[in-house]
């Protein structure tokens, strides 16, 4: 089977009559704890994964934008640096829209590009193939032009894309992780200050990512509600965010909460322990704890922030029961579907598969996607 990387030079060199100046990857990603922490100021602990976007590219002496796009049957764009509008038809094109009319703001004299994209990170499954995009589209202008920009200065261009042109609220995790990801290593990163550092996995695990193909229905209406309900909780309790409270400070202001709001703050306080507390227990090895911080966090998910839904649940039963205290597993994303992600040895992934394939699809209807995915290197590490 022919690679992305073939496919997409074969289709640059069809288009544009020559071959690629410059080749470009930027991974997705998986959060493997710290849910809804980000918009709190909290931490997060994803890790970049084995499926991403590629750009191939080379530059031009005029403004002008011409790009193809191999996974909306060879689709073509062309349009001006000097003219860049939000459109309603082939809104794929928004994203490389966005992330040249950031990217002006800071260099006003660049050139343009033509260029040749694809992915493989799978849509509607909560792994952030906006951001590995988004990443990607900087990361093959800084290397056309030789720009002076950071990872974290990437992520962050990414993500205003994304916030004030393609009109999506992300955090900066998606974006970050991309840019700056290390191979057979997660991130801890702190949302508020972007200090992040890196743990090795262990050799023994993979990150399995089950998708549970509930498709995720109330997530933008849901994910609002929730952003309020913890700002309001931050307001009660007199912080500038939830990453400033604790559990003592929250029983305090308990009488003058809605049951909702309280439970919700109680997910975010307990979560950004959690993710410190995961961190520190890879770095030293300690799995079982890995074990137990993962499973309390879908229970917190569940029960405090109410964001699963019954496949989710079921899907985190059956894998537990397979892996036990020698991996975790939990619910990854937003909530109201998508996927489950599993820490597991080598050994039980065949276990696991078979366990699902057996019961999941029999209670609920739905069939299970299975990604058994890597730790990998960000595009700009």
């Amino acid at each position: 089977m022919m690679s992305q990387q073939t496919q997409l030079a074969e289709v640059f060199e069809t288009t544009f009559g020559v071959a690629p100046t410059v080749n470009i990857q930027a991974p997705g990603r998986v959060n493997l704890i710290g849910e809804h922490t980000d918009y709190n100021d909290g931490f997060v602990f994803p890790a970049a994964i084995n499926f991403g976007t590629w750009i191939a590219a080379t530059p031009r002496q005029d403004r002008v934008i011409d790009v193809v796009a191999l996974d909306y049957d060879g689709e073509r764009v062309r349009f001006s640096l000097d003219d860049i509008a939000h459109v309603d038809t082939a809104t794929w094109s928004n994203y490389v829209r966005g992330v040249c009319k950031v990217l002006l703001e800071l260099f006003p004299d660049l050139n343009g590009a033509n260029l040749a994209v694809t992915g493989n990170v799978p849509q509607g499954a909560g792994l952030s193939s906006s951001a590995s995009f988004e990443v990607a589209l900087v990361k093959m202008f800084e290397a056309l032009y030789n720009l002076n920009i950071t990872g974290v200065k990437a992520a962050l261009l990414g993500q205003k894309a994304e916030n004030t042109f393609v009109g999506c609220s992300c955090g900066i995790m998606d974006q970050l992780i991309s840019a700056m990801g290390k191979q057979g290593q997660a991130m801890l990163l702190d949302c508020r200050t972007l200090d992040f550092e890196h743990t090795p996995l262990p050799d023994s695990h993979v990150i399995l990512i089950v998708n549970s193909n509930v498709k995720r229905g109330l997530v933008d209406s849901e994910y609002n509600v929730r952003r309020e309900q913890c700002e309001e909780a931050a307001k009660i309790m007199g912080v500038t965010a939830l990453r400033d409270a604790d559990l003592a400070l929250l029983a305090l202001h308990k009488q003058a909460m809605t049951d909702p709001v309280y439970r919700r703050a109680r997910h975010i306080i307990t979560e950004n322990q959690r993710t410190v507390s995961m961190f520190n227990a890879l770095n030293a090895g300690r799995i079982a704890e890995v074990s137990e911080l993962m499973a309390q966090s879908h229970v917190s998910m569940r029960d405090d922030f109410e964001i699963t839904v019954p496949p989710i649940d079921y899907l985190v039963e059956i894998i537990d029961e397979v892996v036990g205290v020698e991996g975790g597993v939990r619910m990854t994303g937003g909530g109201f579907g998508g996927c489950v992600v599993a820490l597991t040895p080598n050994s039980h992934v065949s276990e696991i598969m078979t366990a699902v394939e057996e019961r999941y699809h029999a209670r609920t209807g739905y069939q299970p996607t299975f990604y058994t995915c890597s730790a990998e290197q960000g595009a700009f590490a």
